[in-house]
């Protein structure tokens, strides 16, 4: 499926060249080597990764998306398999058969300039948001039931915004009034005129439009099972790359990155072996300023890479 909406992959070079790093050393350089590209958009780190792979080798790509679907349509190459599903099912594959895992998190462009979808407040379009349209609950769907009580805490833990209460009260009441709210555009439209104040340059119904769509995806939920997951599929000497676009995202990534490379002692059995590292933190990395000056959606991005260490923590990695 093609459309007129492009986009351009961000960090694309750095990403695939961190993704590759080494050759884990447990295997020998000529042996086959699977790597996974977890969120393939519109394949821009996948074809460059495959220009790079050796003839044995193969690479797994997941999306929720059935546009990225058809787009993955269009690549021939024996050696890449795309699944229909989110990159939480990673975990699904064989333990310690992976050799490289790369994360591209947020939405693609056509998502955004396509009005179809309903993730942009500039443009009209139904409230859906969805990554995958062929099943879950859309926006306005859950906006037609939920109380005052559960916007709120939506859109105060997902977007961070100090005014999730009055924006949570206005749509419920605009629902009372005149129905629930079906658009994008009134959707924006309420939260501009509830939000009187906002930064410079930020358009009122960013924070809230970003809540909406991270939770009626499950973005955060998903992102820490992945991570976990990759615990359980890299090799010993496989790297993790994953590229965050909000400080939610980045925050999660950190965290467990921090959690996991460094060595844990319990403190109720002080003789014990420690539960060794199994991650080593290699960079963080954020976008040039030509990339930005050509990408201004790349403003905001940041790449985080860790290598996989031979350590197995005291429950099953």
């Amino acid at each position: 499926m093609q459309s007129g909406w492009t986009h351009t992959t961000v960090l694309l070079g750095e990403a695939v060249d961190a993704l590759l790093g080494v050759v884990p050393p447990a295997a020998p350089a000529t042996a086959p080597r699977v790597f996974v590209d977890a969120t393939f958009g519109r394949g821009g780190h996948s074809r460059l990764l495959l220009s790079k792979l050796g003839a044995q080798d193969q690479l797994i790509a997941f999306d929720k998306d059935p546009e990225a679907l058809a787009h993955a349509a269009t690549l021939t190459d024996a050696r890449f398999s795309i699944r229909h599903q989110g990159f939480s099912h990673l975990a699904e594959l064989p333990q310690g058969s992976v050799a490289g895992v790369l994360l591209d998190l947020g939405i693609s462009s056509p998502q955004i300039d396509n009005p179809a979808r309903g993730f942009s407040f500039r443009f009209e379009g139904p409230l859906d948001m969805r990554m995958d349209t062929t099943r879950g609950t859309s926006v306005a769907e859950w906006l037609a039931d939920a109380d005052v009580g559960q916007i709120t805490e939506v859109i105060r833990e997902y977007g961070e915004e100090r005014f999730a209460g009055p924006i949570a009260k206005a749509i419920v009441a605009r629902r009372q009034a005149r129905g629930p709210l079906v658009s994008t555009t009134e959707l924006a439209q309420l939260v501009a005129d509830t939000v009187k104040t906002r930064e410079s340059g930020q358009n009122p119904a960013t924070r809230t439009f970003q809540a909406f769509r991270i939770f009626i995806n499950a973005e955060l939920e998903e992102l820490q099972q992945a991570l976990e997951a990759s615990l359980h599929v890299l090799q010993p000497g496989g790297r993790l790359v994953v590229i965050s676009f909000h400080s939610l995202e980045d925050r999660i990534v950190k965290q467990f990155i921090a959690k996991h490379a460094k060595a844990v002692f319990d403190r109720r059995a002080p003789f014990a072996a420690p539960h060794v590292m199994q991650f080593q933190a290699l960079a963080r990395l954020k976008p040039s300023e030509a990339e930005v000056a050509a990408n201004p959606r790349a403003r905001s991005a940041i790449m985080r890479v860790a290598e996989r260490t031979a350590g197995v923590s005291g429950v099953s990695a």
